[in-house]
Parts: structure tokens; sequence; C-alpha cells
């Protein structure tokens, strides 16, 4: 049973030889030419998918793009002490970033379109989980080199990674002049490019590829050193970064909970809720809208259950009323204008409603009162015994239970005495013209 287990993951038998590996890589590693023409381009399409916030754009874009095999050639280099390699790659890439950020600098400076989209603002914030997806993704991509049957690996390295959308943003950030792009994405990049070397150099290890001759073996451990030292602080800053993006996205959820639990208000409605959270200083301010609430005891009383969901410390403002008006309007953000634009649409719906059903309720009443002038011509025809009449709706209540029922009354006058039969056939002929249910028939005198 061991043996079996063993052989899944036996890479000998599937490995192409060293030398013919080692040839796939040195020829990725230029950029020159033809290389340096598709980077370029490529470049040009992913700033464009970036812009147009194109996901299948910027996938077209990674899978063009020659920039992992400088990144692949150093992780070759460092495993197998190949120095010359090594600076060769080193110097490619470096050509390579400094050509990719220009191109997209330049883009976004004539780029009419300068609004920023969530896959642009997405290369911005790289976090633990990028490290893990670099470190992954070289790993595939070296075993996949090595290998005989490649398949779809490469290119899917390619997109998994995502070695171009972040220097594209390098350049948004460096033409619009936002630092916080240029750093987050710069960072990014560096991530993918140092662990997708690191797994690179592990799998050469592990797939035991020969070193080349070297007469100094402690500078290949001085290398070494070097690789790992700037892979632990590479990774510091992500853990941190992942960290925060922890306490956020807490903290939402138990500001989401909070609101969903305490701040549910009789004619008060929640109309926007803005949670900001800081290491320092937490706050969370409610917008509200409807019939105005005692701020002096509300602000106390939440603030005591805040504790209640982990939120203990965190500063609750409360903006109601005549509030908004002192409110910078910036301050007001598109998702509290359009759930203003959603309530207000909302009561409207609402009272329409009632508007309606009381159209309603008056239009029976009008018909009801001036039945002598809409229904008497043909009372006359139809049922020629009756002189008067009267369309009456008097509200019953029980004495038991006071509940109340509306009655629909006909009050007639008959020159001669009807029979039942003749009572029912008006009651259902005063139904249907009147749109009335159950009118019952009520003898006032009969004239003989």
């Amino acid at each position: 049973m061991r043996k079996l287990g063993v052989e899944y993951f036996t890479l000998t038998p599937f490995l192409i030889p060293q030398e013919e590996a080692e040839q796939s890589i040195r020829e990725g590693i230029s950029f020159r030419g033809t290389n340096m023409i598709i980077l370029i381009l490529a470049i040009f399409i992913a700033s464009l998918g970036l812009n147009t916030n194109s996901t299948a754009v910027i996938i077209g874009a990674m899978l063009i793009s020659p920039l992992m095999g400088p990144i692949i050639g150093i992780g070759l280099g460092v495993g197998i002490h190949d120095f010359d390699l090594l600076k060769r790659s080193l110097r490619n890439l470096l050509m390579a970033t400094v050509f990719s950020v220009a191109t997209s600098t330049l883009y976004f400076l004539i780029s009419p379109v300068g609004q920023e989209h969530s896959e642009l603002l997405a290369r911005t914030s790289p976090t633990i989980y990028d490290v893990l997806i670099g470190f992954f993704g070289g790993a595939a991509g070296i075993v996949a080199i090595g290998s005989k049957s490649k398949g779809n690996v490469i290119p899917g390295v390619a997109i998994a990674t995502a070695l171009m959308p972040p220097l594209c943003t390098v350049g948004y950030g460096l033409a619009t002049w936002q630092m916080h792009y240029f750093f987050g994405a710069l960072y990014l990049f560096l991530i993918n490019s140092i662990f997708i070397g690191l797994s690179t150099f592990i799998g050469v290890k592990l797939m035991k590829y020969q070193p080349a001759p070297t007469n100094n073996p402690q500078r290949a451990h001085k290398v070494t050193r070097i690789v790992y030292i700037m892979a632990i602080l590479t990774l510091l800053p992500s853990i941190y970064l992942t960290y925060t993006m922890y306490e956020q996205s807490r903290f939402q959820l138990n500001t989401e909970n909070f609101v969903k639990e305490e701040c549910q208000f009789p004619n008060t409605h929640v109309l926007n809720t803005d949670a900001s959270w800081s290491s320092k200083q937490s706050s969370i301010t409610l917008t509200l809208i409807g019939k105005p609430m005692p701020q002096d005891s509300l602000v106390p009383a939440l603030t005591s259950k805040l504790r209640f969901y982990g939120l203990a410390g965190t500063k609750l403002n409360i903006v109601q009323g005549s509030e908004f008006d002192t409110v910078d309007r910036e301050a007001l953000d598109r998702s509290s204008i359009s759930d203003l634009y959603q309530y207000s649409m909302a009561s409207i719906a609402a009272k329409q409603a009632t508007i309606d059903s009381l159209r309603n309720v008056v239009e029976q009443i009008s018909m009801s009162d001036s039945v002598a002038a809409t229904l008497i011509p043909e009372l006359k025809v139809v049922f020629p015994q009756i002189t008067e009449i009267a369309i009456s709706h008097p509200i019953m209540a029980q004495t038991q239970n006071g509940k109340l029922d509306t009655l629909n009354l006909a009050l007639v006058n008959f020159s001669s005495p009807i029979s039942q039969s003749k009572k029912e056939e008006l009651s259902k002929y005063l139904g249907a013209r009147l749109r009335l249910k159950d009118v019952q028939i009520i003898s006032l005198k009969s004239k003989e």
C-alpha cells in the first residue's frame, strides 16, 4: 500500500532531461526583438483591460506576456549555482519591468478615462494569499517545464500569478501621482516575482538538477541565504496586511449584526451605515431617516450594547433629521443616495396605494349616493314597482366582541308588494350595477 501511494508522486519517469529543461528556460529569459515588442503590446492590452474593467482582456494580456521567463530563470540560476544565468535573468527582469512601467504610465497619461475600477483597485492591497498564489503558481510552473507532458499549466500559471496587472497599476499610480497605488502594486509584483523564483529554486532542488561547476561554494551558500532573507522580508508586510484585512472584515460583519439586531426602530429607518476600522480608533456612523429620535439617550443606549458584538471601544455617531443640513454633502456616498432614493420610492408607492384604495371607496360611495340619477331610468323598466330608493352603508358592531362590519342596504318604497324572488333579483341587480356585495333589500312601505 505504501509503495502504491509513493508511485502517485514519483516524478522521475515523467521528467525531461535537465539540459532540455534548462534550454527551454534560457530561451525565455531574453527580452530583445520580438519578446520586447510582445511585452509592450501585452502591457497596452492589460492597461486597456484595467481601464475598462474587463477581466477577459486582462487574462488575454497575461497569456500573451513573456514576463515569467526571467523570473523562472532567476530561480533556476540560484538552484544550480549558475551565476551568469542569474545575472542575465535579473538584468532582463529589470529591463522588462522598466519598459512595462514606462509603457503603462504613458498609456494612462493619454487615456481619457481616469476612473478607478475594481480590477485596478484589487492590485493595490496584497496579502498572504498573494504570497501563496505566487509560491504555488511558481511550483506548478517549474514542474510543468521539467515535465514531458506540459498541458495547459504554463498559461494557467501566467493567469494565476498575475504579473502584468500590478505593473500596469504601478504605471497608473505614476501617471495620476497616487503613490498608494504605486507602492501597493509594486509590492504585489515583488511578491509574485520573489515567490515564483523561490518555488522554482525549491523545485529545481527537489528534481535534483545538477549544479553548475563553481570554484566558489561560499558564494553559492551566500546567494542562497540572500534568497531566503529576501523571501522572509517580503513575507512580513503581507502578514500584517492580511491581519488588517481580517480585522476589517470582522469589524464590518460585527457592525452588520449590530445594526440588524439593535437598530430596528418603529418609525425610523437606518439609511446608511459607514463603518471605519482603525487600529487606534474605529467608528460607526449611522444615518437615520424618519421620525427623529432622542439623540442624548439613543447614543449611550446603543454604545452600551457595542461590546456584545465585539465592537467595544468603537465610537458611535448618529446623523438624523435636520442634522443632514450640517453634514458635508461629499461625506454621503453613492450608497446613501441610492438608499434614500429606494426608501423614497417605496414610501411614495405605499402612499399611492393608499390613495388609490381611498379613491375606490369614494368612487363606490359616490356611485351609491347618485343612484337616483344613474339607475332610475333602468329601474323604471326592470322594476316598475319601485317608487323610491336609497343606498346606505351603515357600520354594524357586534356587542360580544366589538367586531365591525359594513352592511350594504337598499331602502326601497314599492308601489305594490313584490315576492321574495323579486327582492333577490333586485339585490343581485343592484350588486352588479353598484359593484357591491350582499345588498340587502329593506322595504319601507307598500303603496297599494
